[in-house]
């Protein structure tokens, strides 16, 4: 299964995915929302901004996922800070993140940077920062 991933272009995050010193991919809600149970070991995820550019810069493969239980706001924040070392999240961040009562941690490995493309979100009403997207050939748009 292929993804697209925002990530944060004010926290610099697609430099630190490219550099390596980003493992791990999070994301939260007060519900099971996406990307909860939806990614798998194996699964490619495609970068790009928050940004108005649009543009896919980077590829990894998933190398672990966790989908958390239920959790306190204080187990959030543990959870969240027990993996600081593999997010890399900023202050801001971790505030966003720490105290969502559903955490998934996706671990990242093989990470690429690739020519940039544009990707056809049409197909995707609910805009949110994770998109499974199936093939990734089929959203890929070419010039």
């Amino acid at each position: 299964m292929d993804h697209v991933v925002y990530l944060d272009a004010a926290a610099r995050e697609m430099d630190r995915v490219l550099s390596g010193e980003k493992t791990m991919i999070i994301r939260g809600a007060t519900g099971r929302k996406m990307p909860y149970g939806r990614v798998n070991a194996g699964d490619a995820l495609y970068f790009l901004n928050n940004d108005s550019e649009g543009l896919i810069r980077a590829k990894a493969a998933v190398s672990s996922v966790l989908n958390s239980d239920a959790l306190t706001e204080e187990e959030s924040h543990r959870l969240v800070e027990e993996y600081q070392r593999q997010l890399q999240l900023t202050e801001k961040q971790r505030n966003r993140w720490g105290g969502k009562r559903y955490l998934v941690l996706i671990g990242i490995e093989k990470v690429v940077a690739l020519p940039p493309f544009g990707v056809d979100k049409s197909d995707y009403g609910n805009m949110d920062d994770w998109l499974m997207v199936g093939e990734i050939g089929k959203v890929k748009l070419v010039e």
